[in-house]
Formats: C-alpha cells, structure tokens, sequence
C-alpha cells in the first residue's frame, strides 16, 4: 500500500480532504462507505484480486480491503480492523491502522465492528460484492435494492456523489495522466511484438507485460483479438494471419484505481490493405473530427452524431452505403457498422460511475433512446471543463446485424451489399482515445500514442 505523495501533487490528505468539505455542502446526514473484499474463487483463502468500491476510493484514497468510510459535515472517521496474527503469517506485515488513518485525514479510527453502532440516519452506495452488500444491508437494517431503486436518501447521496465525480481535481487528473502514460507504452509494446507473435495471447502479455512492470493492473478485461466485429472479445487463443487486423483495447489502472481506455488497430503484417486502409482513415477521421469538436458545453450525443454523419458520407464516399448523409443518420444505417456509442465516462472506473445505472451518463430529464442507432449512448450531458471521456467510433462487420433478415429488408436500398463484400478483409476497427475537457477545448490525454495509418504501419514493422 502507497502511502507517499509523489513531488509536485497535491496530498493525498488535502484532496481527501476538499473532497468530503464538497459532500458536506450537498448532504446534510451521515455517510457511510464500505471498501468491499475480496471474493472467493473456489475456497475461502483462494480469492479473486482485490479491488476496492470506487466510491470509497474517491473519499478515502487508499484500496484498503474489508474496511469503511463514515463522514459527516466534513470529518472522516476510519473503520478497518488491525492484522491478525494469522493474517501477518500469510501476507506479511499490513500498514497500521493509525497510520492510514493519518495518510487519508481520517479524524479518528475504530475497528471496522464499530461502525455498527454508528449508521443511525445514514447514507450508502451499495457496493457490488456480496458478502460486503450483506454486511450492509444488516448493519444499516434496510434493504439495499439496484441502482435504480434506490431508497431516497441513497439516491440523494449518489446524486451528490455523481455532481462531484463528473469534474475531476488536479490528483485524480494526475493519475490518470500516469494510466494514460503507461498505457500509450503498453500499446507501443504490443505493436512492436506483431511480427515476432503467432496468437493473440502473446501480443496481449507483451501488453500487459508493461503494466504490470509500472506495478499497476488492467482496468478492464484486455481485448486484444482479430475478431475486431466481437465488441467485448476476451478470447486470446485464434492464430494470426496474414492479412489480419488486431484490435486491442488495453488500458492501465493505477495502484490508487484510478483508469486509462484506448483502442487501436493495426495489421498483423505491418502494412494496411487498400480496402483495410480506406475504413481506417474514415474511423480515424470521425474520431479527430470528434475531438476537435469537444469543448465546454457542446452536446456528448452531437459529438456521436457527428461521428455517425462523418461515418455515412465516408460511406457513401466508398459506395457501400447509398443516400444522403441526413437519411441515412436518421434511418440508423450507419449502426449497421457502428452499433455502440462514441465513448463514455472516465475515472475511478473505466466506464465510470455505472454501478449507478445512468444517473451518472444522462443529465437530469434524459433518458436512453430505443433508436437503433442511439440506444447504447452511455453518455448523454453537456460537456464540462474537468471532465474526462473517451471517443472511440469504429467500424465493425458484426454477422448478428448484417445476416440478420430483418435488418437486410430494412436497410436493402442503403447498402450495397455487393460492394461491401470486397471489404471482407477486415472485421472490426476502432480507435479510441482519452480526452481531458480544458475550458477552451480538449486534450488528449493519450496523445503520445499515434493514429495515423502511417505512422502505426511503421511501428509495427519497425521502420
């Protein structure tokens, strides 16, 4: 466990610290917040890693495992239990509990028990692990139901928690630009390992090699496939071809919990196809277009039409989809290729905040649409400085869309299915990057790792 602040941040105590005085001025009652344990795999001392709530970690700082938060009107009270003889056997020496407790501010520590007798009129998130959900729910003696019935003080707190979290503080934006960091090397890696690589598996441990060597962990399950049209791919065994295109969606999460998200894609051989060339610069060309758009105030779902709009000319442009650009976004064709959203929150989670369903990605009055095309938007506010979100289009040839029969009737005078059989060499593209919301614009935080076509073709052949 870090307790030291790097030079140049600022303390982990005084973030902690603004933090809980900025709750305190939009709730009036008691908070509490529990960390979560590990969960078991297949007996009690064999379990999975640990991985604190994250709802804790932004007020407490520390992934400290079987542990609570109680605050109240600013102060921030400890609940964690000291080593057992048998832990210290095991594991090794664990820092004390006063000793955290003076790392994150807390103005006092108590065994975790303790907290029972503390909750009256309190506050909770409930946390995703069971056995800690449980503990809630008996110690707080109400039930604890989905995000999306919570009970009206619950819901109070996460409103709350979601208006803080939306902007991030100089040390959250810090962290991140350190995930941001290591993943740009990560993906470096990753290319630069193709040529000498037979199966995905390899190219993902070269990958996450670099993440574990800077001591932090993958945020997410790591995509690295040539299954591109499988959006949530997390099989690694398939054999690379010649003439096939890796994507690979890999991003750090640093000690403190705090993400990265990128995505790219290149070819196995070092060099792009004529038809793969033509669908990578048009997806690269709605993500800069993105981009370039992002700014305080602008729209999050313009910014996905726009990358719809940008998609569908670059379509017709290539004679697979027929029409003009306005109808083809509003009949969703363009979704046949593009079926997700053009990104979502980032932070403590990578996409952050959706334990709470879409309190945090939709403003106040929204709601998601049954569009075809708008249904998996996952972020549906007005941008604002000291947000961090992602852009990522991408273009895919998922045979669940495009062999569906209802889909082909539907859409049998937009697309030209001849033609876009010629594009049969690639499955799935998607670029993606992590951008900071500035007061004037946007900033990529993962601007070091390229995306021109050029430039990704000579990183993995090494010229």
């Amino acid at each position: 466990m870090q307790l030291s602040n790097p030079p140049g941040r600022p303390t982990l105590a005084d973030t902690l610290r603004q933090r809980r005085q900025r709750l305190a001025e939009r709730v009036q009652f008691p908070v509490a917040l529990w960390s979560g344990r590990s969960a078991s795999r297949n007996f009690p001392a064999n379990v999975h890693p640990f991985r604190a709530s994250s709802h804790f970690l932004y007020f407490a700082g520390l992934p400290i495992a079987n542990a609570a938060v109680r605050l109240e009107a600013g102060r921030l009270e400890l609940f964690m239990d000291a080593a057992t003889a048998a832990d210290r056997l095991w594991h090794g020496e664990a820092t004390g509990r006063d000793q955290v407790a003076a790392a994150i501010g807390a103005a006092a520590a108590y065994p975790l028990s303790h907290l029972a007798d503390r909750l009256d009129g309190a506050a909770t998130i409930p946390v995703m692990e069971t056995a800690t959900r449980q503990q809630q729910a008996a110690w707080l003696k109400r039930e604890l139901p989905a995000a999306k019935a919570l009970q009206a003080i619950d819901q109070q707190l996460a409103s709350a928690i979601v208006e803080l979290r939306l902007i991030h503080d100089e040390l959250a934006i810090a962290e991140m630009r350190r995930a941001a960091a290591v993943t740009v090397k990560a993906h470096r890696a990753g290319m630069q390992a193709t040529l000498g690589t037979t199966t995905e598996a390899e190219i993902r441990a070269a990958m996450e090699a670099v993440i574990t060597a800077h001591n932090m962990s993958t945020a997410y399950s790591s995509i690295v496939t040539v299954q591109g049209e499988v959006l949530h791919n997390n099989a690694y065994d398939h054999a690379i071809q010649p003439g096939d295109l890796l994507l690979a969606d890999v991003g750090a999460e640093t000690e403190s919990g705090w993400a990265s998200d990128v995505t790219r894609s290149w070819p196995a051989t070092g060099r792009f196809s004529p038809t793969q060339r033509d669908i990578y610069d048009l997806v690269l060309a709605a993500h800069d277009a993105c981009i370039q758009a992002a700014q305080p105030g602008i729209e999050y779902r313009d910014l996905h039409l726009t990358a719809a709009q940008v998609l569908a000319a670059g379509l017709v442009d290539l004679d697979i989809l027929r029409g003009t650009v306005e109808q083809l976004v509003e009949q969703d064709a363009h979704a046949l290729f593009f079926p997700h959203g053009i990104g979502h929150l980032l932070g403590l989670d990578v996409h952050d905040m959706e334990d709470l369903g879409d309190l945090a990605g939709y403003a106040a009055g929204r709601s998601r649409s049954e569009r075809f095309g708008l249904g998996y938007l996952r972020l549906d506010r007005p941008l604002q400085a000291g947000m961090v979100v992602t852009i990522e289009p991408g273009f895919y040839q998922v045979p669940a869309l495009l062999h569906d029969p209802e889909r082909r009737r539907q859409y049998q005078d937009q697309v030209n299915w001849e033609r876009l059989a010629q594009f049969a060499d690639l499955r799935g593209i998607r670029i993606e990057d992590d951008v900071l919301i500035t007061p004037t614009g946007a900033e990529i935080l993962t601007q070091d790792l390229p995306t021109a076509a050029d430039q990704i073709e000579a990183l993995v052949s090494g010229d």
